[in-house]
């Protein structure tokens, strides 16, 4: 189970409830798509059972529609930064980072190691044409608001440090591990970065722009191209509301990524940071968010991004807000290790929850346990680096297995409920190597 409360104390769970009520009710905004559409493309995402799962049945983007040879050049052509092949594996219009790739960097992921997921392909945007427009009904007097990237480094800046994962990272392992296929991206774990992400408070930014005691969302919306499936449903740009007391919350308008502006591919010039939820609610290359006085649905919170499949209502679990918690090696897949000597086991454990408590580590699938030394302080929302000194005797194959407490409690379970669009694995993942 995933917590849900927010730092006030207010019911995230209780407000998604309602706002689905309201949104299946008609009673709800869902701006740039038909409802027809709406209602056609989760009825399809909630009848997922089957192995082909939501995203066969909702079409993928025309982005990823290429195949081999063919889909490695679009992507490489849709990325901005070098995706050298010993830091990266392509993976449609996303590069994920291979978690060996990871040794030796600091605990801040640097751009060059960044997994980057994008719909389509990543904007060339000019800082100094950029505003951005804040907008609705949610605001007094309903006027709109514009910022230049100038006027928001002229408020008060915050540094956060935060991971950004995707929802679906550790997707693959619902078919490897458990079994059951899962539709979308088959990430392993590398679908993840920490980093000190500097910029200015959501809320400073609406306060100045004049929100009002009636809003009750909040909708950043992305500057990339607009996101069209194969069946020629055209989503529009990527965009995911906030409930707004997250928005007044911890949620920042980031400008720097680790001391230096925002890459390309990062969401340069500007891009919002939601601490500790699932990727996709922290837009990249933002250039409006609407204020509304009523509750605002899109794509990335109806059909996307909630849970489908045997264990959840027809119309999926509420929409996804806090990721959750997970631990890998630092090692490549099925790697070969020498017998008699004696090898550092390296890797990094993160929750949205709560910071690290303590990382057990199996060296032998599972039959034994020890303990982990952990290397930085924990916090909730980053991640934490651990070792492990092992000497294996025999030779022949074996399994390696982290599996990470945090202060609430919570620790990985062996196995974790299946959802078709294989979003939130959590389980302990079996690293396969064998000793020679």
């Amino acid at each position: 189970m995933i917590s849900t409360e927010t730092p006030d104390g207010a019911s995230e769970e209780g407000y998604d409830r309602l706002r689905r009520a309201q949104w299946l009710a008609g009673r709800a905004r869902a701006d740039g798509v038909a409802r027809r559409d709406m209602l056609r493309l989760v009825a399809a995402a909630g009848v997922t059972a089957g192995a082909a799962g939501a995203a066969s049945a909702l079409g993928a983007p025309r982005a990823t529609a290429a195949t081999g040879a063919q889909a490695s050049a679009a992507a490489a052509a849709g990325i901005v930064k070098p995706l050298p092949a010993d830091r990266f594996t392509i993976r449609g219009t996303n590069a994920e980072t291979k978690f060996e790739a990871f040794a030796g960097t600091p605990f801040l992921t640097p751009a060059s190691h960044f997994f980057v997921r994008n719909h389509t392909a990543t904007p060339r945007l000019d800082a100094k044409t950029w505003s951005l427009r804040i907008w609705g009904d949610g605001l007094k007097g309903g006027g709109a608001r514009e910022f230049t990237l100038a006027d928001l480094e002229r408020l008060p800046s915050v540094t956060r440090t935060a991971f950004v994962e995707c929802a679906g990272n550790g997707r693959s392992f619902f078919t490897t591990q458990q079994g059951r296929p899962a539709s979308g991206t088959a990430w392993t774990l590398g679908a993840i970065g920490n980093a000190r992400w500097r910029g200015v408070r959501l809320s400073e930014v609406l306060r100045r722009a004049g929100v009002s005691r009636h809003a009750v969302d909040v909708q950043p919306r992305g500057l990339d191209a607009e996101y069209v499936t194969d069946d020629g449903t055209n989503l529009g740009r990527v965009r995911r509301p906030l409930p707004i007391s997250k928005a007044l919350d911890d949620v920042i308008l980031a400008y720097e990524m680790n001391g230096a502006p925002l890459p390309a591919d990062h969401g340069y010039p500007v891009r919002v940071l939601v601490p500790a939820w699932v990727g996709i609610a922290s837009i990249k290359w933002v250039g409006d968010i609407e204020v509304s006085a009523q509750p605002l649905f899109s794509p990335w919170n109806t059909q996307f991004y909630r849970l489908f499949g045997d264990t959840y209502p027809p119309e999926g679990s509420d929409p996804l807000t806090r990721q959750t918690l997970k631990s890998a090696f630092e090692l490549p897949w099925n790697a070969a290790v020498e017998a008699a000597t004696t090898h550092h086991l390296t890797g990094r454990s993160w929750s949205a929850t709560g910071a690290i408590t303590r990382v057990d580590i199996s060296t032998d699938a599972g039959t034994t346990w020890r303990r982990a030394r952990l290397k930085d302080t924990p916090h909730r929302a980053t991640w934490t680096r651990w070792s492990i000194p092992w000497r294996p005797d025999s030779p022949g194959p074996t399994a390696l297995l982290a599996r990470a407490t945090d202060t609430t409690g919570r620790t990985q379970p062996e196995t974790t409920v299946h959802n078709t669009q294989g979003y939130l694995f959590d389980a302990v993942v079996r690293h396969a190597v064998t000793v020679v």
